[in-house]
């Protein structure tokens, strides 16, 4: 299931850390730690423990049987990230976080949120584990999801929104780090996506695995084999990289990341360097990173995480991009058609598999990683049908 290169924190020619000395020094304990916990059977059954008992795995692999007949062609089924607690699948990684910083003494969690959900999960760890939760988010996503910035503070989080650039994803990540290097000697940074310098990718990577440990099990004690394909949004990558991980090795399975057309980093990036890593990255003429836009807040970046640049030059995994009409038309199908409402991010999965579905013959499956619930989009919503 491992991508990693035989130098630790690389896939291909992808990742690395580019970060100032006093800042290595903390990310090269934070990879001590991480590799001594992450096969400890202790660390591992609280961490199970936790997934089971407060975020409520296993959750289903649901046939849509509507959707299905609705498309024609592939049988569909949705692996159900939104019914985590907290609503998406950033739960799982946080949980896996928090339990390493808890045992490396943090007292003083930061994090980076676009769209909320990893912010709001981890403040839900902090509120649970007693520890002081300061989250960044652009300014413009504050406003765009107003609702997940109340449910941190409820929570005890306190969110800063951040003013500079296009106040979106990239400049929380850009604040969140400087606060990093600030504070290094107290502060724990539970960082949400595959993205960053190592150990980050590779550390979300194992927590967000259990994604695809569970759909191959399920799939295959229901249909007996493996799915012909597996589809899952892309912003930073994590939910894709947890969707994908255990299906790396399977050569049958095509994996297919769906991004925003006005954010498309693995269809139209070129190689670079951005907070700390190199990845596949937009860049503008003069070599900065481009201006994005997604009307889902949490593919909402330039950049992308190392390993999905790895599995896209090498040709392992498939990337396309959608548009926001797709998005919003596949919102409200699958809505209408099974009874739920996804996060605009996971929509953009949706949208694609409705592209390819009708040409596949009947006797070919599709898991879509139905990665969040649209709850915290549905005002939103609203207001651009409304327009």
């Amino acid at each position: 299931m491992s991508n990693e290169t035989a130098k630790p924190g690389y896939f291909g020619e992808f990742g690395g850390s580019f970060v100032p000395p006093e800042l290595q020094e903390v990310l090269d304990y934070l990879s001590e730690q991480f590799y001594k916990f992450k096969d400890d059977p202790d660390f591992n059954e609280e961490f199970r423990y936790y997934l089971r008992e407060y975020v409520g795995r296993e959750n289903p692999l649901t046939y849509a049987e509507r959707l299905t007949e609705h498309w024609g062609g592939a049988k569909i089924y949705l692996k159900r990230e939104d019914l985590n607690h907290t609503g998406a699948h950033k739960i799982n990684n946080v949980i896996g976080q928090i339990l390493l910083a808890k045992r490396m003494g943090a007292k003083r969690v930061i994090a980076e949120t676009g769209a909320g959900q990893h912010g709001v999960a981890t403040a839900t760890a902090c509120a649970m584990f007693n520890m002081e939760c300061i989250i960044y988010m652009g300014a413009e996503d504050t406003r765009r999801q107003a609702l997940n910035v109340f449910r941190m503070e409820l929570l005890g989080a306190k969110v800063v929104p951040v003013t500079k650039g296009q106040a979106r994803l990239k400049d929380a990540v850009d604040e969140a780090l400087g606060d990093l290097v600030q504070n290094y000697k107290t502060t724990f940074y539970l960082l949400g996506s595959a993205v960053g310098p190592h150990p980050f990718p590779t550390m979300v990577k194992h927590f967000q695995s259990v994604v695809s440990e569970e759909s191959k099990r399920q799939i295959m004690e229901k249909e007996g084999r493996l799915p012909d394909a597996v589809l899952a949004c892309v912003g930073g990558g994590s939910n894709a990289i947890g969707a994908f991980a255990h299906y790396i090795d399977e050569p049958s399975v095509r994996l297919i990341g769906v991004e925003p057309d006005q954010a498309a980093t693995l269809t139209q990036g070129v190689p670079g360097e951005i907070h700390g890593f190199r990845c596949l990255v937009l860049l503008d003429e003069e070599g900065n990173p481009r201006k994005t836009y997604s009307i889902a807040a949490g593919l909402d970046y330039p950049g992308i995480g190392p390993e999905h640049s790895h599995l896209k030059v090498t040709g392992r995994a498939e990337y396309v991009a959608v548009s926001n009409e797709e998005v919003l038309a596949a919102f409200q199908e699958l809505s209408r058609v099974e009874g739920i409402i996804p996060a605009l991010e996971s929509a953009h999965a949706v949208a694609y598999a409705k592209k390819i579905a009708p040409g596949m013959g009947k006797d070919k499956l599709i898991i879509i990683n139905l990665s969040g619930r649209g709850d915290k989009d549905v005002e939103q919503v609203f207001h651009m049908l409304k327009k």
